[in-house]
């Protein structure tokens, strides 16, 4: 966001599905009014818990909500907010579209809209690169797609994510590579200290480089409202 807006503005920022609010606890310590939107009740009670330990001014800075992000509408009034956050959710909604463009109506003008979406492109990659080839094979067809524990979920493609965004009157502004190294780090051996270090220097690289951040695991997404 620090090159979209001006560096010290305060912005109004709506997280959508929120999870355990860690990362709407994290803009409000740096300064931002946060509402964070979760329909999961167990998940919005451990933020609550979270937030409450916050200082006064922080806690003073955040409005935890119960509510489901195809619902924006009843909750906000159109141009609401200066950034719209909805990271992870796309994946679990059958119909993104009208979820994407309720979003967007939420937007002041110049306001901004992140997603973080699973990449349709390149779900073989990380079974492929573990010699799963009987699941790389499936992943080849996005239908199938399953998360880590096995539940259905969606994945998108780039090309249609930016014919919404223009349609909807937020165009693409940015886009970045998630995961592009990260994703294939074995889980019981992550790197520490300086190869850490290095690790995340050739994800940050690689996530904003051709061909490389084409094949991320993630896309994240910036679409801006005119």
């Amino acid at each position: 966001m620090s090159g979209r807006f001006p560096v010290g503005q305060r912005l109004r920022i709506l997280d959508v599905g929120m999870g355990r609010g860690t990362r709407a606890l994290r803009l409000a310590r740096a300064g931002h009014q946060v509402t964070g939107l979760e329909a999961d009740a167990v998940l919005l009670a451990t933020a609550r818990e979270a937030l409450a330990v916050e200082p006064a001014g922080i806690r003073e800075r955040v409005r935890l909500m119960q509510g489901d992000g195809r619902e924006t509408g009843v909750h906000f009034l159109p141009g609401s907010f200066d950034v719209v956050l909805c990271h992870g959710v796309l994946m679990h909604v059958a119909e993104p579209d009208p979820l994407v463009a309720g979003l967007a109506r939420m937007l002041a003008p110049g306001g901004m809209l992140s997603l973080l979406v699973r990449n349709a492109d390149a779900l073989a990659m990380r079974p492929a690169l573990a010699g799963d080839w009987a699941t790389a094979l499936d992943a080849l067809d996005p239908a199938a797609c399953t998360d880590p524990w096995g539940v259905p979920v969606r994945a998108d493609r780039l090309e249609a994510l930016t014919a919404t965004l223009a349609g909807i009157a937020a165009p693409l502004h940015a886009w970045y590579g998630v995961g592009v190294f990260t994703d294939h780090v074995p889980n019981g051996a992550p790197p520490a200290g300086e190869e850490l270090a290095r690790l995340l220097a050739l994800e940050d690289r690689a996530g904003r480089t051709e061909p490389y951040r084409r094949v991320a695991a993630l896309l994240h997404l910036c679409g801006v409202r005119g």
